[in-house]
């Protein structure tokens, strides 16, 4: 089969080039080649390279420089999802995007399901959402993955913005009243092959929204401890970490304070679960050794 990749050098992409590539062709053109501000590039790149599946895996994912550039975020996660859904229903094959916790704005005090109302908070989660509304309008195959707090050793991420300024600074201050899962992006694309065996298998469950994260919880400050300790059990230097609340660390873009996602339903549909956020943690930092 021919699977065409969008976005070339983020995360979730480098993850999925890396587990993918026996189920066949990948097509994952770089910027240059899928420009996705411009509409009718994404047409042709996806008439030219006729793909069996489509996976979105590009997003405008700087949350607090959306606030001051929306119209940019709007196109890439907007208006070219929209676009690429259009193309795969016209091409009679699925389309895979991925989606955020920001769609929700924290307010609630259980994990959010896939029946809970979207109510974003800021840019980031409104273009999310548009996005994700613009798909299902299409109405064509498709699974909307949403994730969160996303990491993994290449990129910009949460985990390699620690392990840099733990080792380099005394004491560093964490947000400790955000609450979430961090998802590795390796397991992403490990549970997206899972999806597409299936579907390859005939084994579908209903196409439409899931949520995806690693199992378990914690806060960012749980996160930073996490990847402290394995700082030190590798003889490096680490701060001494000190908590402190949202409201203490201002930023451009409102984080929703509950960001947990409650991922049965696709365990139930599709037979897929992902494993905890500790586990995948170790597996992710055994890989950077």
């Amino acid at each position: 089969m021919k699977i065409l990749i969008c976005g070339q050098q983020g995360q979730v992409s480098r993850e999925l080039q890396h587990r993918l590539g026996a189920l066949g062709e990948l097509v994952v053109p770089g910027r240059d080649q899928l420009d996705l501000t411009q509409p009718e590039q994404i047409r042709q790149q996806v008439r030219r390279a006729h793909p069996d599946l489509i996976i979105n895996a590009a997003a405008h994912t700087a949350v607090d420089q959306a606030e001051s550039e929306p119209q940019a975020a709007f196109a890439v996660n907007a208006q070219a999802p929209g676009i690429l859904a259009e193309e795969a229903l016209a091409l009679g094959i699925p389309l895979i995007h991925y989606s955020t916790d920001y769609v929700f704005d924290g307010s609630k005090t259980e994990p959010y399901s896939e029946a809970d109302e979207p109510h974003p908070l800021g840019v980031y989660g409104k273009t999310k959402l548009a996005g994700e509304q613009a798909i299902t309008a299409v109405q064509g195959k498709h699974l909307i993955l949403r994730t969160s707090w996303v990491y993994s050793t290449h990129g910009r991420n949460f985990l390699l913005t620690m392990q840099r300024l733990l080792q380099e600074k005394p004491e560093l201050r964490i947000v400790a009243d955000q609450i979430g899962a961090p998802t590795w992006a390796g397991t992403i694309a490990n549970s997206t092959l899972a999806l597409i065996e299936r579907w390859q298998a005939g084994e579908t469950g209903a196409w439409g929204t899931y949520h995806l994260t690693a199992q378990g919880e914690t806060s960012w400050f749980g996160f930073a401890q996490a990847i402290g300790e394995a700082l030190r059990e590798q003889g490096k230097p680490c701060a001494n970490l000190l908590p402190i609340t949202t409201s203490e660390y201002p930023t451009p873009a409102t984080r929703p304070l509950n960001s947990r996602l409650d991922c049965i339903r696709l365990q139930r549909e599709w037979g897929v679960s992902q494993p905890d956020w500790q586990t995948a943690l170790r597996e992710c930092l055994a890989g950077q050794a």
